[in-house]
């Protein structure tokens, strides 16, 4: 079958395999030509590590210096009759053929990482492949939902709290900016954000894997975050999710104490705004990525999720005698998103910015590409008139 792009609103519903390998193949270029992770983890375990930000991470960690040997744990679908398949099925099938290649165990556990089976999983690929102990944890889970014990659900909601709130958008599908009102949250959609995207459940897997002694000496593990500037408060950091992130920074000072017992160590990092399949979602945002990208782009200083991550590890987090941190015990990614020189161009922009002229005044083809690249498509060198052997596809297994 031949697969085309078809986007619903902000979600694309296909994926190209072939641009997918494409996507890993680039990112893995650019690590191993990058200043190198020193003195890295060897034996790595990254929840969410399939697509973004958490894909990221692992073939940084891998290739970009460290070496290391990773358990990645994703929530994908593969081929069958009803598609394709997701972009992160195959991002996971392709990033482990090419860490087997360079001799490192990529060990994939498809699955809902809230789930206890899963965790038992990850307990028994730990005692199994890494000689029962983890040397760094990523927590970099993005989903909508989490089961609750008695089968029910918590949702997580995208909505300000106390007032309403307008904000843009950018569909993809009709490449239209749409303005929306968000009415303020109820108090169950702020407590289902909560449990979401908080802390618990980050925290929940830490203590497993310390009650299971599967945590080594010295280990660490790292959250990653969004805060954002002021210009995009009101939404997020004064909304739903930004409570939820701040829920995540407590939990790393608390997880941080527990860890001392091992010489361990917990941190969020606080990453640039950058297009994820989950960022599309948040009105409001799509207007400000527009004029972040063509502002960073301008200066030199824009970073996709491959190249914050190698940052990250390369020159905060390993390499140092100390890491880096804010008043708050934040490693701060979006250090080169809030400069002043920055902030005052995008704001310079939205200022200008609207339904008719958005396209001209921010990065729009850089915001349209980077969304399609997420799911294998817009790639430069990929056939894509050439139809995909779906049942060869279907013979390939994470």
């Amino acid at each position: 079958m031949i697969v085309e792009p078809v986007i619903s609103g902000v979600v694309a519903k296909t994926s190209h395999p072939e641009g997918c390998k494409k996507a890993v193949d680039d990112q893995i270029a650019y690590v191993k030509s990058a200043s190198p992770i020193k003195n890295g983890p060897k034996r790595v375990l990254i929840l969410g590590a399939s697509s973004g930000f958490g894909l990221a991470a692992r073939i940084a960690l891998t290739f970009g210096g460290a070496d290391a040997d990773t358990i990645g744990v994703s929530f994908e679908r593969g081929p069958s009759e009803k598609g394709i398949g997701t972009a992160g099925w195959y991002n996971n099938i392709y990033f482990k053929q090419r860490a087997q290649q360079a001799d490192r165990r990529a060990i994939n556990i498809v699955g809902d990482a809230f789930s206890q089976d899963v965790r038992e999983q990850v307990i028994e690929a730990i005692e199994t492949y890494f000689e029962g102990e983890v040397d760094l944890v990523i927590y970099s889970l993005a989903t909508g939902v989490r089961p609750k014990p008695n089968g029910e659900f918590w949702r997580s909601a995208i909505k300000p709290i106390g007032e309403a709130v307008s904000g843009s958008t950018i569909n993809l599908e009709t490449q239209a900016w749409e303005d929306t009102l968000l009415e303020p949250a109820s108090d169950e959609e702020i407590e289902g954000t909560l449990k979401v995207m908080g802390g618990e459940d980050w925290e929940s897997w830490i203590d497993t894997l310390v009650n299971s002694d599967s945590v080594a000496n010295g280990f660490k593990t790292v959250a990653l975050s969004y805060v954002g500037p002021e210009i995009t408060h009101p939404i997020y950091l004064d909304g739903t999710l930004g409570r939820a992130k701040v829920d995540l920074h407590q939990t790393s000072h608390a997880l941080n104490l527990e860890l001392s017992n091992f010489d361990g160590n917990a941190y969020a990092a606080v990453c640039k705004a950058l297009v994820t399949k989950a960022s599309v979602f948040i009105p409001g945002l799509s207007p400000y990525l527009l004029a972040l990208y063509k502002t960073m782009k301008e200066q030199g200083t824009h970073e996709e999720c491959i190249e914050q991550m190698q940052r990250l590890f390369a020159t905060k987090l390993y390499g140092q005698e100390k890491v880096p941190l804010d008043g708050e015990r934040l490693i701060r990614m979006d250090d080169w998103e809030l400069t002043p020189e920055v902030q005052d161009k995008v704001k310079q922009r939205l200022s200008e910015m609207n339904q008719d002229n958005f396209k001209q005044i921010g990065d729009f083809e850089g915001f349209q590409r980077s969304f399609l690249n997420l799911n294998g498509f817009g790639f430069d060198g990929i056939d894509y008139s050439q139809p995909q052997d779906v049942e060869a596809l279907k013979r390939l297994k994470p």
